[in-house]
């Protein structure tokens, strides 16, 4: 049996899911939808000595120093090995944007941007470049 077939057989998740269509529209359950997907989706940090397993939704942001990416999130901060070119095509379909040379952000984290200033939920303040600053704000803004 194919999902659209349960569906139909589901009464109450039917009509549940045609009102919030309705409300919200086609848009809003895309988002809905990616929302779900991005806090059930985990995020590896593997270095030579250890491996954590994290949410994507707790990392606030990336930074990179050499090829050393210092992973932050609310708890603490995790390192591991790589570049932030790779870490931007694994995580970009969760929200995630490049804000200068060498820091990802999640734009979910975001609490403002001001000047060339982007202010996280955590209270870090992280520059914004000259060449990122529009790609940044115009997605701020639809996020």
């Amino acid at each position: 049996m194919n999902w659209l077939e349960e569906l139909s057989e589901n009464k109450s998740l039917s009509t549940d899911l045609a009102a919030f269509f309705t409300q919200y529209g086609p848009d809003e359950l895309k988002q809905a939808l990616q929302l779900y997907e991005k806090a059930n989706q985990n995020y590896i940090c593997k270095t030579k000595s250890s491996l954590d397993v994290l949410k994507i939704c707790d990392i606030y942001y990336l930074q990179i120093a050499g090829h050393t990416i210092t992973v932050h999130t609310q708890d603490r901060n995790y390192q591991k090995y790589g570049t932030l070119s790779k870490e931007l095509q694994a995580l970009s379909q969760y929200g995630f944007i490049k804000c200068n040379q060498s820091c990802l952000i999640s734009l979910d984290k975001v609490k403002s941007i001001t000047g060339s200033n982007v202010l996280m939920e955590n209270g870090d303040i992280l520059h914004l470049s000259r060449n990122c600053t529009s790609k940044v704000i115009m997605a701020f803004s639809q996020y």
